[in-house]
């Protein structure tokens, strides 16, 4: 059993074959399939869409915190509610801290915020937690050894001096396309959460602090005296971080005055348009927050209409729980939720309600499409039209291809189940050919941007947590063979064997594949399975056989699969968790076997008995786990909806393929 399910449905030793697996009206599949249907459609929004909770670890929630400090704009009723999830997450009986993912290690960054965070909302640091996270952050080298974004964050509640913190002049915004370092050749979340942070960089704000709230007890040598705040990687990154005290010490005291209010100005001229309303600048919290500080130290007044809806943006984040504590998402996921759940009901059921909330949520996603505002994408494909779909509500200057795959996908099957071939033709063809217009060189498809390959910039200092691009991935690769495979236009032949072609080249020599956005060798197995399928790929082919081979061998006991975030560090643990199951791995893998018509095979049978026997009353499953990455190594986020629609998909697809191979 898997034992972060909270109710076990059933206990598969008492039943039958036939009860579990028959076709009878009331077998044990049908009654969870049933459940798990009335428990998503119950969770759809009026408009048609499904929205799922986003958690990642305690660093946006510590931050919201420091962030109403450094604006002196505290609401003290949502910081205790923050303080509360905080203290929770806390790993006391453990390592003391913070990690970057449920079950991780100690992560010193992460503590350092939290602690800040609880100490700023008024936390005796002689309390008990505190004197932990204390005691563990200066066995860890004290707050001096935290991450860039920490360092430039304690810069500016002045706990470290600026010399802590890598140099990002505003200038940047004045450098020519061509040079080695341009905002185009980064990702866009580096890139919107850059250009307004070099403002607060370069003219050295500081936080308001109206409580006078420091951490001088977290360094183990004093900040100011403090000599050693960068670590010396490679040659590259020698040269990058000599060149950074060259810059800092030379060129910035001598920069004219009247060039500095011109790069701020671009700077501005930058974000401003990219605000995007209540949904927030990349519909992130890290730009909302550099967007607003800077608004304030450039001396937009509290009441300005742009000051006044990011703020509102960054507010919306936040989810209040039952048991009075709250915490702020990274970003919400609308889009993502809504594609699959609706791909989800359609192995469900084919009555009229469940059909009609199918019918709902394609309404709700056409009206999403981006057809008229070409966003930073365009530098590298000017002539392209536009016709993305985001992963937030609305995000229209970084749509997100892997959505759009889905998307697509999903408004061509759902116009076919009804008959209406023709229908959504201008959405999909849109969809597809702004999709193909951004396939990069090596055939590969990234989240939102081609050829963002400038690997050269993960040795700058800024870039020590090593997110600073978007290449191509094997997940969304996958995921765009799939909708290119189940669209079937003539004209994307090319670009659907160019991309398969391109995962030929990074299949792991086990047979797996890598996840960028979802944990991680199961998911990222699932995806390129999947894709490759649709695409019309032999099932019998030497990569395919060997990546279901490797699938199998990572089954554990239980029937099911998991795997630990750890594998994004240790390879050897790839698709592994040390026996632990979790319902979403599990799901993967069976509607990885199941794309290749595994249907009848022992593992797939042993794992739906695990998602059989770790329903919850409530029709969903349930695990504590982070299940993505934000950032490999880096940074990591919960979907909730992972464990709601993946698991029904696996049941209700299994039902459908064993009911088609008996008719």
């Amino acid at each position: 059993m898997n034992p972060f399910s909270k109710t076990a449905t059933v206990a598969t030793d008492d039943l039958s074959t036939r009860d579990l697996f028959g076709s009878a009206k009331n077998s044990t599949m049908d009654q969870a399939i049933e459940r798990g249907r009335a428990a998503l459609l119950g969770r759809q929004h009026e408009d048609g869409h499904w929205c799922f909770e986003l958690e990642s670890d305690c660093t946006i929630t510590a931050e919201y915190i420091l962030m109403m400090h450094y604006m002196d704009d505290i609401d003290d009723v949502l910081q205790e509610k923050m303080a509360r999830y905080l203290r929770a997450t806390q790993v006391k009986d453990g390592h003391g801290g913070w990690s970057q993912y449920y079950g991780g290690d100690l992560d010193l960054s992460c503590t350092i915020k939290g602690y800040y965070a609880l100490k700023a909302a008024g936390d005796d640091p002689e309390a008990e937690h505190m004197r932990i996270a204390r005691k563990a952050i200066l066995a860890h080298g004290g707050a001096a050894k935290a991450n860039v974004f920490t360092r430039i964050l304690l810069a500016l509640f002045e706990q470290v001096p600026w010399r802590a913190t890598p140099y990002v002049p505003v200038e940047i915004m004045l450098l020519p396309r061509w040079f080695p370092f341009h905002i185009d050749k980064i990702s866009y979340w580096a890139r919107t959460t850059l250009v307004p942070l070099t403002i607060l960089c370069s003219l050295k704000a500081k936080a308001a602090n109206p409580r006078k709230v420091h951490i001088r007890e977290l360094f183990v040598t004093p900040p100011e005296q403090e000599r050693h705040y960068f670590l010396c990687g490679g040659l590259l990154n020698r040269t990058f971080l000599a060149v950074d005290k060259i810059a800092r010490a030379i060129i910035d005291p001598f920069i004219p005055k009247s060039v500095r209010q011109r790069a701020v100005k671009k700077a501005v001229d930058w974000f401003m348009p990219r605000l995007n309303g209540e949904d927030g600048i990349g519909a992130i919290f890290p730009p909302m927050v550099n967007s607003l500080e800077a608004m304030a130290l450039l001396g937009y007044p509290k009441d300005h209409p742009a000051r006044q809806t990011c703020l509102r943006s960054i507010q919306k984040l936040v989810v209040h729980r039952a048991d009075g504590s709250a915490y702020c998402q990274p970003c919400v996921s609308p889009i993502w939720d809504t594609v699959w759940s609706a791909l989800t009901l359609m192995h469900t059921s084919d009555d009229a309600h469940t059909q009609g909330a199918i019918d709902k949520s394609i309404d709700w996603l056409v009206s999403k499409q981006e057809l008229e505002l070409k966003g930073d994408w365009a530098v590298r494909a000017p002539d392209l039209k536009p016709g993305g779909w985001a992963f937030q509500y609305n995000n229209a200057y970084y749509p997100d291809i892997d959505d759009t795959a889905v998307a697509a996908a999903l408004l061509h099957i759902q116009d076919r189940r009804r008959g209406e071939p023709g229908r959504h033709r201008v959405n999909i063809d849109r969809a597809a050919d702004w999709m193909i217009g951004l396939q990069s060189k090596n055939g590969g498809f990234a989240a939102f941007d081609a050829d963002n390959t400038y690997y050269y910039l993960n040795a700058i200092p800024f870039a020590d947590h090593g997110a600073l691009l978007d290449p191509p991935t094997e997940d969304v690769s996958g995921r765009v063979i799939a909708a290119l495979g189940v669209l079937d236009r003539p004209q994307d032949r090319e670009a659907l064997r160019r991309s398969v072609d391109y995962l030929r080249t990074t299949q792991l020599e086990d047979g797996s594949f890598w996840g960028r956005w979802g944990s991680n060798y199961i998911y990222g197995t699932w995806s390129v399975l999947a894709g490759l399928a649709l695409a019309g790929e032999d099932p019998k082919q030497p990569m395919i056989r060997k990546a279901v081979e490797w699938l199998r061998s990572r089954q554990n006991t239980d029937g099911g699969w998991g795997e630990t975030n750890n594998s994004y560090i240790d390879p050897a643990l790839r698709g592994s968790h040390g026996g632990m199951s979790t319902s979403q791995s599990t799901a993967w893998a069976l509607l990885a076997q199941m794309a290749i018509g595994e249907v009848d095979s022992e593992s797939v049978r042993r794992g739906i008995e695990f998602l059989l026997a770790n329903q919850q009353s409530d029709g969903f499953w349930s695990n504590p786990m982070h299940n993505a990455p934000g950032f490999p190594r880096v940074y990591y986020l919960k979907y909730h909806g992972y464990t709601a629609y993946f698991p029904l998909w696996a049941l209700s697809r299994y039902r459908q393929l064993l009911s088609s191979a008996a008719a």
